[in-house]
């Protein structure tokens, strides 16, 4: 029974974490349409300004989607070793990406300048994420609401993983493997003999080779 439930908990975990992956590989799909746009308008103008400031918001899309799918790897490995220490550092990179959205969110929702706190971006690209956010609120909200219940369930979900422990057969079936290769080292084998054990046998003699034999002891 444990081990059934053992098995579903690990594969929830990898969807659950799957679903963290696809967010991940929709910002690097989007932070590369967004550099390539970039490209190309830097390319139109005439003389290229080696002092323009940092696209920071595509490369801070970039970041956060290697970062997601980084997490997501390790989620799938912690999920299928069901490792206590590989659970334990995925819930920490996970803890750690919810509270730097946390802190995100709330500077957005309770700072009416938070627009202040972030660099200039010569690319435009911040403007037109916020008037997409904005003209499709409703939408945005459920993504981002799935995106951070897939994280805490990701948690939830490696914490009873955690507890449950790795499954001792898989280590069972694994020493039954070798069992024969060590046995030589537990006892000694013995192997019966590939001959028998008899009554000595001698082949007859001639009477003329005693006679020798006989005469030689007598001199």
């Amino acid at each position: 029974m444990v081990s059934v439930m053992r098995s579903c908990l690990q594969s929830l975990l990898k969807l659950v974490n799957s679903l963290i992956g696809m967010a991940g590989l929709a910002m690097i799909i989007y932070a590369l349409w967004m550099f390539r746009v970039w490209q190309k308008h830097m390319d139109e103008w005439p003389f290229g300004d080696s002092n323009s400031p940092i696209p920071w918001f595509i490369y801070a899309s970039l970041g956060i989607g290697i970062s997601l799918c980084v997490i997501t790897c390790s989620g799938h490995i912690a999920a299928e070793s069901a490792n206590g220490h590989c659970l334990s550092c995925y819930m920490v990179f996970v803890f750690l990406f919810l509270l730097l959205e946390g802190a995100v969110t709330a500077d957005v929702f309770l700072n009416h300048h938070w627009e202040e706190d972030f660099p200039e971006d010569p690319t435009g690209s911040f403007d037109s994420f916020k008037d997409f956010v904005s003209s499709n609120f409703e939408i945005c909200k459920w993504i981002g609401v799935s995106v951070v219940a897939a994280q805490g369930l990701s948690i939830l979900l490696s914490m009873i993983l955690r507890a449950l422990g790795p499954d001792p057969g898989r280590y069972y079936d694994s020493d039954d493997e070798y069992a024969p290769a060590r046995l030589p080292l537990l006892k000694n084998p013995t192997h019966p003999p590939s001959y028998i054990v008899g009554d000595p046998h001698f082949a007859p003699k001639n009477d003329t080779w005693n006679i020798r034999i006989h005469d030689k002891t007598n001199k």
